[in-house]
């Protein structure tokens, strides 16, 4: 059976993986970029955008394994698009008229649509189901190859809860946020069932991976 995959998952060292005040044009809120600022330095976010340049060191390394294998994704509402989104008929996500999953897109609301087909092999499909339901759409969709789990928080949150993830990278990056939406809140003992390794990096983040114990 194929894997759920979670990649390039970064929180503050409060646990915020998204700051206050989402809007169009402010997806993460009052953090800003700040959480990401470590992959925009990296080869791979150089390359996915098209250009040349970035950093080959440890955390272009782990940042690029968020592309192999992966046959189709998860998402919730609230990184499809900024809150209200749903009100618009005509609004097709966040990324243009050529997303860059590339792969079937399973988006997590209680007001689903039509599905939307975008450039590139992206299709859009909006599910109000439960994490087991959605993974199973997903898994069919994949054809075999991993589901990646996007996102945001309260998603990753709710598959966690359900041990539904298989392998799972947060990055720590040294900042504060004090206020959002955290990824840890209700969640206990998860070293009870996932082996957790750290690594530091000289850009100062920190790569936790999860790799979930035999069940």
């Amino acid at each position: 059976m194929s894997d759920v995959r979670v990649h390039n998952f970064s929180i503050s060292l409060d646990g915020f993986a998204t700051g206050a005040g989402q809007a169009p044009g402010v997806p993460f809120g009052h953090a800003g970029e700040r959480l990401h600022e470590w992959m925009f330095a990296t080869r791979f976010w150089h390359r996915m955008g098209g250009g040349r340049g970035g950093s080959t060191g440890a955390d272009h390394a782990v940042a690029a394994l968020h592309e192999s294998g992966i046959g189709a994704e998860i998402m919730g509402a609230g990184k499809f698009g900024p809150p209200g989104w749903q009100d618009d008929p005509g609004y097709h996500g966040a990324w243009g008229a050529d997303p860059p999953f590339h792969t079937p897109v399973f988006v997590l609301t209680h007001r689903p649509r039509p599905s939307i087909e975008m450039k590139g092999g992206t299709t859009f499909h909006f599910l109000d189901a439960s994490p087991a339901e959605a993974l199973e759409r997903a898994r069919e969709a994949a054809d075999g190859q991993d589901v990646r789990l996007g996102g945001g928080p309260s998603v990753v949150r709710d598959f966690l809860a359900e041990r539904l993830v298989d392998h799972m990278h947060v990055v720590q990056v040294p900042i504060v946020l004090g206020r959002g939406v955290r990824l840890w809140d209700g969640l206990e003992s998860l070293e009870d069932a996932f082996d957790i390794e750290a690594v530091s990096t000289p850009s100062g983040v920190t790569h936790l991976t999860f790799t979930a114990k035999s069940r």
